[in-house]
């Protein structure tokens, strides 16, 4: 679900993306560079999430807002290779692992620990097995559900963890997949269309799966051979027309009142179709389609009034804590449900509430020291510029 830094362009990036950046590319990749509107894309993604866990699953796509952390995951991590590459000629692979696992590994185990210390201890009701916590720790999670359900060896609110597993194994390969491209294939168009390929030849395993071989929803709703394209779709993104890195031909206009319109026409029909073979297939493909439109408008244009929401302090600074959020909020929803009989709006507010709270020490004593640590590695094991 988390991207692995923050991205960020001062405010004339609406007008020259390009230009916008090139003082912070010179500096290094591992200085990053900020977009205000990538924070308020996380808190509205976090914010589907958590109504989803609280209640509103039938009224709230939930499972939308893990599609948009994956596509955000995929645009801000490729612009971020792609700018190295741009700046040395290669990127450094011990340097880009290292920042994934300060990234996401602290606080994951943090939560991952304290939430199966609290079902051992009988504080929450559930169970933990030694294959389950396994399967957790080792980023297997998403196919452990495909063979063994939801609800059974892990901690409450922990089940999640599925959508960690997905990055981590698509992480390990795209890298080395990204320099291939680089070194092999010159035009960035060629780039997108074979990036673009891929995601094609998901979408028809997904097909495969369900129309042929008869498998169930879970399996391609969590398993990595079957999401791996809700975040190609953001790298595709990144390599070609990136609303940071690159001009655009198309006026302001169209961007604003074309095709950001046809982007959420595209993903009111992803979620009003409740057909199951159309929602376990095809539907994963129109919102990583329809996303495109609006990740590029909301970072081109953030002084657009409909994108002003997004960029408000308070809506960014829950995406700034919003993958703690992500990994605390569920069991803290189930614990408090547990202990109490409150009425859902003040279970659902509490829980908020306190999962912020926490969100806000995560980040404060294990997110930003990490992230130091981080930048300081990265600086040390990046190439030199060629």
């Amino acid at each position: 679900m988390a991207a692995e830094g923050v991205l960020a362009a001062p405010a004339a990036i609406a007008v020259r993306p390009r230009e916008a950046v090139v003082k912070a590319a010179a500096k290094g990749v591992s200085d990053g560079f900020y977009i205000p509107s990538l924070d308020g894309i996380r808190a509205a993604a976090v914010m589907l999430v958590f109504l989803a866990h609280a209640g509103l699953n039938d009224r709230v796509p939930g499972n939308f807002g893990v599609t948009a952390f994956f596509f955000l995951s995929g645009y801000l991590i490729t612009t971020l290779l792609r700018m190295e590459f741009d700046r040395t000629g290669g990127v450094s692979l011990r340097a880009f692992y290292l920042r994934r696992v300060l990234r996401i590994f602290p606080p994951m185990y943090i939560v991952l620990l304290a939430a199966s210390a609290l079902a051992i201890a009988g504080l929450i009701e559930g169970s933990v097995s030694v294959g389950g916590f396994a399967a957790q720790a080792l980023y297997l999670s998403n196919y452990y559900i495909v063979q063994n359900g939801w609800w059974d060896g892990r901690a409450p609110g922990t089940w999640i963890y599925w959508s960690l597993a997905v990055e981590e194994h698509f992480y390990l390969v795209f890298p080395v997949v990204y320099i291939a491209l680089r070194r092999f294939v010159s035009s960035r168009t060629r780039q997108m269309l074979i990036l673009l390929g891929l995601c094609g030849l998901v979408m028809a395993w997904r097909l495969a799966l369900i129309l042929l071989l008869g498998a169930d929803h879970d399996r391609t709703y969590v398993a990595s051979d079957t999401r791996v394209d809700s975040i190609l779709f953001g790298c595709i993104l990144a390599v070609y027309g990136n609303p940071v890195l690159d001009e655009t031909r198309i006026k302001s206009q169209w961007w604003k009142y074309l095709l950001f319109p046809l982007g959420l026409l595209g993903l009111l029909v992803s979620f009003l179709d409740t057909n199951p073979a159309f929602d376990d297939t095809v539907r994963y493909t129109l919102q990583g389609l329809s996303l495109v439109p609006l990740f590029v408008v909301a970072i081109r244009f953030p002084e657009w009034p409909l994108m002003r929401l997004l960029n408000l302090k308070p809506v960014r600074y829950v995406g700034v804590v919003s993958y703690s959020i992500y990994l605390m909020h569920p069991t803290i929803l189930f614990a408090i449900n547990q202990w109490t009989h409150w009425h859902p709006l003040v279970v659902g507010v509490l829980s908020f509430g306190m999962t912020l709270g926490l969100a806000t020490l995560m980040y404060r004593y294990v997110e930003r020291p990490c992230g130091r640590l981080r930048k300081r590695l990265s600086r040390a094991l990046a190439p030199s510029a060629a």
